[in-house]
């Protein structure tokens, strides 16, 4: 499913230099005790996709995660590290190692955990679907996506916040809150990144609803999310009620905005 809104965007797939195998691509991977993962996560990485670059940012892991990813890039020229003092969550992860991305000229940068969740063979997918858009959303909830090992009740809360979200953004996406996504660098420069400030599944709603109302196009593709093994999710009611919260504030807005415009209209 493909999304067209307002605004102009990109156009991707019409220049024929416009060449997915020299894209230069960054997968930011944010961390915050997963030693028991990062490793398995950066090897399949990088078998999946041996081209990309991956760049870990790390929130200080108390277990030693950072340790370990230090281990690996001192093997592996592709891999870096971000080292941050904190735990200052997802979203101010991710907007770390966004600008680090682009200041080094990155084509595309893709966002991905590192407990499992996220399978990085199913990576490629991703990329070939900014052939033809400016951000590529890995989707649970379109045909051929599936979730393994998640309870109904997680399930019903995250059907039911995608569906939440549709209904007061107008945000024509089935799974806004998914963490799996690869971004065109243009669609992250039209983003205005420096006032980004939500975490968790706000944050992933957030930059799909920026990038829909400035006009990027947005696809999804199915992927098949996997419930982590090992390790504890970083879940908790404080996340589920920033995004309950910002959306409905945020939607409220959009409709009051929409209402005045409809108004000016017809005066």
């Amino acid at each position: 499913m493909t999304t067209a809104n307002e605004g102009e965007g990109t156009a991707p797939g019409t220049d024929p230099a416009d060449d997915a195998s020299t894209w230069r691509v960054l997968v930011i991977v944010p961390t915050f005790n997963e030693k028991d993962n990062i490793e398995r996560a950066l090897a399949r990485l990088r078998s999946a996709v041996p081209s990309a670059d991956v760049l870990v940012v790390d929130d200080g892991s108390p277990d030693g995660t950072g340790d370990l990813a230090d281990a690996a890039a001192a093997g592996d020229s592709q891999v870096h590290v971000m080292h941050r003092t904190s735990k200052q969550g997802l979203g101010a992860a991710y907007v770390a190692g966004f600008r680090w991305g682009l200041d080094r000229g990155y084509d595309v940068l893709v966002e991905m955990d590192a407990d499992g969740s996220h399978r990085p063979e199913q990576l490629p997918d991703l990329l070939r679907a900014l052939a033809t858009a400016d951000l590529a959303l890995g989707s649970r909830w379109v045909p051929g996506g599936e979730v393994v090992n998640w309870p109904l009740s997680r399930q019903l809360l995250s059907r039911g916040g995608n569906t939440y979200v549709r209904l007061m953004l107008g945000l024509d996406v089935r799974d806004a809150t998914g963490g799996f996504r690869a971004f065109r660098r243009q669609t992250l420069e039209g983003l205005t990144l420096d006032d980004v400030s939500s975490h968790g599944y706000c944050f992933q709603v957030d930059l799909a609803w920026r990038a829909a109302r400035r006009g990027f196009t947005i696809t999804e593709v199915p992927i098949s999310f996997v419930e982590r093994e090992l390790g504890t999710s970083k879940m908790s009611g404080s996340i589920v009620r920033e995004a309950l919260w910002k959306v409905t504030v945020w939607g409220l807005a959009y409709r009051m905005a929409q209402a005045r415009g409809a108004s000016r209209d017809g005066s």
